[in-house]
């Protein structure tokens, strides 16, 4: 008996001294937890992989510093991957307003991509930090700076295949660079977003934006006089402290700014477009932009340039940027498709049509 009762009670003693198993409910939790965990770092994972892939644009960029218009300007060159050290012809870019860096933060990307799968190399420098006190005059002489140190001091680059792209205010630079560049020179232009004159341009935009608003006949009125207004004071010189004196005022609008209407509200490509030697220009235009009338831009390049020079093409769904409208219009899609589909940001066949007219400028020559 006394055998049998310490059995039972060291069996006893230790069933109380092991700890029981927990029941499902409590380990379901957990296992919440850690499948939660698992998932979100898959995904994060995956969504890395995407972004690294998007952006991976088959390029080789060289940060470079360029001497050019009295500045020494950072820069990116931009080389095809898989072809060789060259020499590459060469796409030069000139920038629209702001001031923008070398890569545009990233936006100038798929356009290298494009031009890369054509063959040719890209150069870009950031503006500089002065820009607002530049003329168009001043930025020609900066381009020609630009190409000229590219022909002359980079063997991977052919100099007698040098080329321009250009956007929005670039349309009042290329064809003054076109004119003035020393031989073998600019050999074609791509100009996306260009307008004619600068004051009819202005106009073109307010009433743009003015009906896109929904505005009525007299709220157009008025701006249209305070705009006479303001241009009756850049055309007398008048300084910016008589400017934010005027009942029109825009009181956002910088003491740097106002110098660098002042300097370039007469800017007009007419004449640069006329003196340019006969070269193939390629014109972009969006058919949603409030900011140019790309039929006016069309019109003229049609009556002075050489006949067989020019080639238009005009997007449906695509903004003065050169976007896709319903993207641009819409801040989380532009975020969203910049980070996660960057070449999606533009509007079908936008660059693959520049691809095409590189390859059949290579083509022929």
């Amino acid at each position: 008996m006394s055998e049998r009762v310490c059995e039972s009670t060291s069996e006893e003693s230790g069933a109380e001294m092991t700890e029981p198993p927990a029941p499902p409910t409590a380990r379901r939790p957990r296992r919440a937890l850690l499948s939660g965990l698992l998932l979100a770092l898959t995904t994060a994972l995956l969504l890395t992989g995407v972004v690294l892939w998007q952006h991976d644009y088959g390029l080789h960029e060289e940060r470079v510093t360029v001497p050019a218009a009295g500045h020494d300007l950072p820069g990116v060159l931009a080389t095809p991957v898989g072809r060789g050290p060259g020499p590459f012809p060469l796409v030069v870019l000139v920038h629209g307003d702001g001031g923008i860096d070398a890569t545009h933060d990233g936006f100038y990307r798929p356009y290298w991509e494009a031009f890369a799968r054509a063959g040719y190399a890209s150069l870009s420098l950031d503006k500089p930090a002065d820009w607002l006190g530049q003329t168009m005059d001043d930025r020609a002489r900066e381009t020609v700076d630009a190409l000229t140190w590219a022909a002359r001091t980079r063997p991977e680059i052919d100099p007698a295949r040098i080329g321009l792209w250009g956007a929005s205010q670039a349309g009042w630079v290329m064809p003054k660079v076109v004119a003035r560049a020393p031989a073998p020179g600019v050999r074609f232009v791509i100009a996306v977003g260009t307008a004619v004159n600068w004051e009819r341009q202005g106009e073109y935009n307010l009433r743009s934006e003015l009906r896109a608003a929904g505005a009525d006949a007299d709220r157009t009125a008025a701006a249209l006089r305070t705009r006479e207004a303001t241009l009756a004071l850049l055309r007398r010189g008048a300084t910016y402290e008589e400017y934010r004196a005027s009942p029109g005022a825009d009181r956002e609008l910088t003491p740097e700014r106002w110098t660098f209407i002042s300097r370039n509200h007469t800017a007009d490509m007419t004449a640069d477009l006329r003196a340019m030697p006969p070269v193939p220009v390629l014109l972009i235009s969006g058919a949603d932009d409030l900011n140019v009338d790309g039929a006016e831009t069309e019109a003229l390049h049609r009556s002075v340039l050489a006949p067989g020079t020019l080639t238009v093409r005009r997007y449906p769904g695509a903004t003065h940027a050169l976007l896709r409208t319903e993207v641009e219009r819409s801040s989380w899609r532009l975020t969203l498709t910049a980070v996660f589909a960057p070449r999606a940001l533009f509007p079908p066949g936008l660059l693959a049509d520049q691809e095409r007219f590189l390859r059949e400028l290579n083509r022929s020559g």
